[in-house]
């Protein structure tokens, strides 16, 4: 499986609005809000390209375990870490053991219609639509199994209950987006419904340490059907807790998040965090710090990476394991320039952290 950006492998980013780019590989030009920090943008079509290989796979299957189906899906050369593919393979897995488990469906019509459905999605729908497409793509499963229609009555109670169920199961584990762990949480919650509602019973196994590892799964899931583990934990530590340090936090949660949990704090802090960062994070990176606020060190949990910003400061009271100090200048009080280059110096170093 690749990961992030298919062409540099850099982290994607998320704009707050739609952007005219064009596809690095067919040329295409359209509105996206999603592309690398680099710049490059794939449009839907290029990043599934090679997806319609899971219809043949899901025909030759006799699991009733849709987990297992996932996963093979998921080994094919066409899956990425993260991608609108996964929009797909959650209902065609769901489908394929539903039917293998005794469900009355015609599976290769089914398939085609969840394919032609689940490509509807677009990435990223988790974020800006509220309802990441693993959760619907469970609500699609169910519409087919049930042959809902907008005119239904139960079929369509039960597709729209499915979906709520999927999401709030995906909300209630928090983001930021992974798609791997949603489409896990997302059958998982499907299982159940189905042995409930419709009495067709499939199987589920707990997912195992090594093939959460091997699987390179954002690991921050509940217990129950899948294996809990946790991140490694950063923080990033300065006297005040009220500028890079904030800024560190917010970038790591955008760059860092697949394995590591981000926090930030001081020796001392401030009523408030210094607006120039908000703004400047905010203006030329993207980033929204507005719900970020100081906190000491005694408010955040004990870190496993210390990452020191400046400042003098010396923590001999925080275990870690590893601990560094980046040491960027403070830009208080200065110019827009100075604080954007401190941003830069962050970020680059988040960046080659992450590498």
């Amino acid at each position: 499986m690749n990961e992030e950006c298919l062409i540099c492998k850099a982290p994607l980013e998320y704009l707050e609005a739609d952007t005219m780019m064009e596809c690095v590989i067919c040329h295409k030009k359209e509105n996206s809000k999603t592309r690398c920090v680099n710049g490059h943008y794939v449009c839907s079509e290029c990043h599934t390209s090679g997806m319609d290989e899971i219809i043949a796979l899901a025909l030759n299957e006799k699991s009733k375990n849709p987990t297992r189906i996932l996963e093979k899906m998921m080994s094919m050369d066409f899956c990425h870490m993260h991608g609108p593919e996964h929009h797909v393979m959650v209902g065609v897995s769901l489908l394929t053991a539903y039917k293998n488990a005794g469900g009355d469906i015609e599976l290769p019509t089914a398939l085609s219609e969840m394919y032609a459905r689940g490509k509807q999605v677009p990435g990223g729908a988790c974020g800006f639509w509220g309802a990441c497409g693993a959760g619907i793509s469970t609500g699609m499963y169910m519409s087919i199994a049930t042959k809902s229609t907008p005119l239904a009555s139960k079929a369509w109670g039960l597709s729209n209950q499915m979906t709520g169920q999927a999401l709030t199961a995906i909300g209630k584990n928090g983001g930021p987006r992974c798609c791997k762990r949603d489409s896990y949480l997302a059958i998982r919650e499907a299982v159940g419904f189905t042995k409930e509602k419709l009495i067709v019973e499939m199987e589920l196994d707990e997912m195992t340490k090594s093939s959460v590892h091997a699987l390179n799964l954002i690991i921050n899931v509940p217990t129950k059907g899948v294996l809990s583990l946790s991140k490694t934990k950063i923080a990033f530590i300065c006297i005040h807790n009220s500028c890079r340090s904030q800024m560190a936090e917010a970038f790591g949660k955008v760059y860092l998040s697949e394995k590591y949990d981000c926090y930030s704090a001081g020796t001392e802090t401030k009523p408030e965090i210094k607006q120039d960062a908000v703004r400047i994070m905010k203006e030329h990176f993207g980033i929204d710090m507005k719900d970020q606020y100081s906190k000491l060190i005694s408010d955040i949990p004990a870190p496993d990476i210390v990452i020191t910003m400046g400042c003098n400061v010396h923590c001999p009271n925080i275990p870690c394991k590893e601990r560094y100090d980046w040491g960027p200048d403070d830009p208080t009080g200065k110019s827009d320039e100075e604080f954007i280059k401190t941003a830069n110096k962050i970020k680059e170093k988040l960046l080659d952290l992450k590498r």
